[in-house]
């Protein structure tokens, strides 16, 4: 599961890598604030660029939910839905099958720029987190999915099995985000996919090389700890990971 990322740059950092601009200008401010560390399942606020308006960044609500709803029931309905992982990501496999995302898999696709994700490695039973970074730019992009209900945007990261590199570090689970690579990501935004092209760039394999990624403080999963600051993103040597 995807449940932690991290978006640190300005807009204006990711308005110019993506060629697009922020579709509401009063939340620049709040969205040029670093997100060192966002949790899925509080549901956060996070920035995408929807299939429907490619050339926007809008806000959206971190976790997707049935357009039935509507914005009143979804704190309910996120409450019920944790027991299932409240929407925070979709399993790519499931795509075109399940209620919810084939409502969106064909038409409501989306990018989410993140400057980092975080997964956890199982060792002889304790949880050590990683950060996965991009090398020579300011953003990953991730593949998503989501709804419209009334004025709110709700998404979910799409996973897939895990590479042999994540499978390596998040080895309790073998899941991975999607990743788009330069290319894909206009492909992704088509609005003339077939299930076909969809399923081929899931199972196009991402250029890890591109990656960094090490251990980083167990504070990422104390809801005790403000883990919401940039030394998250700082390496830590444990001893016993060799």
């Amino acid at each position: 599961m995807c449940a932690h990322t991290s978006q640190i740059q300005k807009v204006s950092t990711l308005e110019e890598q993506y060629q697009v601009k922020l579709s509401d200008e009063t939340q620049r401010e709040l969205f040029d604030q670093p997100s060192y560390h966002s949790i899925g399942f509080t549901h956060a606020q996070m920035l995408i660029i929807p299939q429907e308006k490619p050339s926007v960044l809008a806000a959206a609500t971190w976790g997707i939910a049935p357009e039935s709803k509507s914005v009143e029931e979804l704190k309910d309905y996120y409450k019920e839905a944790r027991k299932f992982g409240g929407g925070i990501n979709a399993r790519s496999e499931k795509a075109f099958d399940h209620f919810l995302y084939r409502q969106s898999i064909y038409t409501k696709r989306c990018i989410i720029p993140v400057s980092a994700f975080f997964e956890p490695h199982d060792h002889e039973g304790n949880k050590y987190p990683f950060v996965f970074k991009p090398k020579n730019k300011a953003f990953l992009s991730l593949a998503g999915i989501y709804t419209r209900i009334d004025n709110k945007v709700t998404f979910a990261i799409l996973t897939k099995e895990a590479s042999p590199l994540f499978a390596k570090i998040h080895n309790k689970k073998n899941r991975q985000p999607v990743m788009l690579s330069s290319d894909q990501e206009k492909d992704w935004l088509k609005d003339d996919l077939e299930e076909e092209d969809i399923k081929a760039i899931f199972n196009q394999d991402f250029d890890e090389d591109q990656l960094e990624y090490y251990p980083v403080s167990k504070d990422l999963f104390h809801p005790q700890e403000n883990s919401n600051v940039d030394s998250i993103l700082d390496k830590v040597e444990y001893e016993e990971l060799g």
